[in-house]
């Protein structure tokens, strides 16, 4: 019985001999005792390698990274263990921080787990493509000018001089009350018809080059004069030179949605600033 011990002790001491170099290979140093895991090296080199390719800046992982983050983990376990020793994980600004951390982690996960699960299909992107170029108003651009006035009274009148050969240019900077263009004599530069108010474009794209309207055209904003000075063809870039950028916008789109309805779904008796 007594030998069937000390074999059994012997063959015990043997195992754990055998398993302690696999125990230590699991961490990538020893610090006071503790071990620090490879894993936590593992995990923050995939969260540096995520963030830079989020930012647009992806990056390979190499040795060089890997050596640094090693440094970094270990560093750290050095000083949270002397944090530790001090206590300062019992403090109240230390829970509240740790209360802070846990909801933005949270949080972050909630909408990393929301675009996941609601992809922008490339039928998506292309549809939001289709949309935006018929709202271009067609495949050309205007450069116009127009004198801003607050009466037809006064458009009229400034017609009727434009007609005696009064210059455009002249007349806007006088009488223009638009500052955005009044200075450069009315210049709007090149523009689709999309970027001005229907009643503008409308009347803007019925004229000749060369000609400006005989009547007022009024809008939200007063009357206007609108002379037409040149238009050309625009080539309105191609889907797959857009695609990543539509995919963004429909995601921040969809992203948005989902938090204003989990916000209006809330039982809650608080009233958000601004009345939502």
């Amino acid at each position: 019985m007594k030998i069937s011990r000390i074999a059994q002790a012997a063959v015990l001491a043997a195992s754990l001999s055998l398993a302690a170099p696999l125990v230590l290979a699991q961490n990538v140093a020893v610090v006071n005792g503790k071990g620090v895991p490879k894993a936590r090296v593992d995990a923050m080199v995939d969260q540096i390698l995520k963030q830079n390719k989020g930012q647009g800046q992806p990056m390979e992982k190499s040795p060089e990274l890997e050596q640094k983050v090693k440094d970094e983990v270990v560093l750290r376990e050095i000083f949270v263990q002397e944090a530790e020793k001090r206590g300062l994980q019992t403090s109240a600004d230390y829970k509240t921080q740790m209360e802070f951390a846990r909801q933005s982690i949270l949080i972050r996960a909630l909408f990393a787990d929301f675009e996941k699960k609601h992809p922008i299909t490339e039928a998506m992107a292309r549809a939001e493509y289709d949309k935006i170029k018929a709202g271009k108003g067609g495949d050309k651009e205007y450069r116009a000018r127009h004198i801003l006035v607050e009466s037809e009274d006064q458009a009229k009148d400034l017609i009727a001089q434009l007609n005696k050969g009064a210059k455009f240019e002249d007349l806007a900077k006088k009488y223009s009350k638009d500052p955005g263009s009044a200075q450069n004599g009315g210049d709007l530069d090149w523009a689709s018809p999309d970027n001005y108010v229907p009643e503008f474009s409308k009347a803007m794209m019925q004229l000749e080059k060369g000609k400006y309207t005989q009547e007022p055209v009024k809008s939200q904003f007063g009357y206007h004069i609108i002379e037409l000075e040149d238009e050309r063809n625009v080539q309105f870039p191609a889907f797959e030179d857009v695609k990543a950028q539509i995919t963004q916008h429909l995601q921040q789109e969809q992203l948005q949605k989902f938090r204003d309805d989990l916000k209006k779904q809330a039982k809650t008796d608080y009233k958000f600033s601004g009345g939502n």
